[in-house]
């Protein structure tokens, strides 16, 4: 079984397409068909079904896949153990990252990065959020992500938490409550709110909050966005929870603390728990940590 045919095999099911997988490969679609049918005779199984949509995996294919890319891996990762050996680590690594990581500089992580593993190249990849990333590192489609998570433990993910903020109530200056020292969540009931979409780690956290003070709320704005949010705030069309680092001083909006059932968006880093990972994201992991200061890592 031969590195380029998974490769190949492995770039077809990601693009669902034989034609972008070859541009991804930077070869021509017919050795990307060739390397695929040699698979499939090897395997004595048929890798993908043809669909009006273009192609997708069939049940053998959902099998192999995972298998494909940990073989994949472990080669990458001989590959690099013998480069460092012979003259500094390289290779590539795939980070997903998040919106909101203010507390988090990721510029700072890059050029820490660059300054110590000059041949390493790192690919910053946005999936929609935390759900999308943990999926991502799940099947090898990232090395490793930036999560926001209602909880440490995901299966399949070590998740090593990195920084911790509050989330606040944020309403216009002329609000009723923007006076307060302070507000309970029951307060809230008849507020007309925005919020970022569902599997945002902000959103998740407001939700699990209210849910635990009792209280049922309505999101009117879905944004996904935070200019947009802190605009419909700073008009008094809506309330919002979300964290000061996000409306870093912005004029015409009050930041109120919460009392009970305290909201916190917590940013962590997630790495596959049964796949070992290349020297070079073992390395960015280590420089994450190390730049931005972390908990113990949970695995699941």
């Amino acid at each position: 079984m031969e590195l380029r045919h998974l490769g190949a095999f492995v770039a077809v099911a990601d693009e669902a397409s034989f034609t972008r997988a070859a541009s991804r490969l930077h070869i021509v679609q017919s050795a990307v068909s060739a390397a695929v049918r040699n698979l499939e005779k090897e395997l004595a199984a048929v890798l993908f079904e043809r669909t009006h949509h273009g192609v997708k995996l069939s049940e053998a294919g959902r099998a192999l896949l995972p298998e494909a890319r940990a073989t994949l891996a472990a080669a990458a990762a001989a590959r690099e153990a013998v480069e460092q050996v012979s003259g500094g680590l390289r290779g590539t690594v795939t980070l997903g990252i998040l919106q909101a990581m203010r507390l988090l500089s990721l510029p700072d992580v890059l050029a820490t990065f660059r300054s110590q593993y000059p041949h390493v190249t790192v690919e910053i990849r946005y999936a929609g959020g935390s759900p999308g990333n943990a999926e991502r590192v799940r099947d090898g489609r990232l090395d490793l992500a930036f999560v926001s998570l209602p909880t440490r433990r995901v299966p399949g993910l070590t998740v090593t938490p990195l920084t911790r903020e509050p989330i606040l109530l944020a309403v216009a200056a002329s609000h009723r409550l923007s006076t307060r020292e302070s507000v309970d969540l029951t307060e809230l009931r008849d507020e007309v709110f925005v919020d970022f979409p569902l599997g945002w780690g902000v959103r998740d956290a407001n939700d699990q909050s209210f849910a635990a003070a009792g209280v049922s709320r309505e999101v009117t704005y879905e944004i996904n966005d935070a200019a947009t949010v802190l605009d419909l705030v700073r008009h008094g069309l809506a309330t919002g929870m979300i964290m000061a680092s996000v409306v870093d001083g912005a004029p015409g909006i009050v930041l109120v603390p919460v009392r009970r059932h305290v909201p916190c968006y917590e940013t962590s880093v997630a790495v596959p728990a049964g796949r070992r990972l290349s020297a070079s994201a073992t390395a960015l992991l280590a420089t994450i940590r190390r730049t931005v200061g972390t908990g113990d890592p949970l695995t699941s």
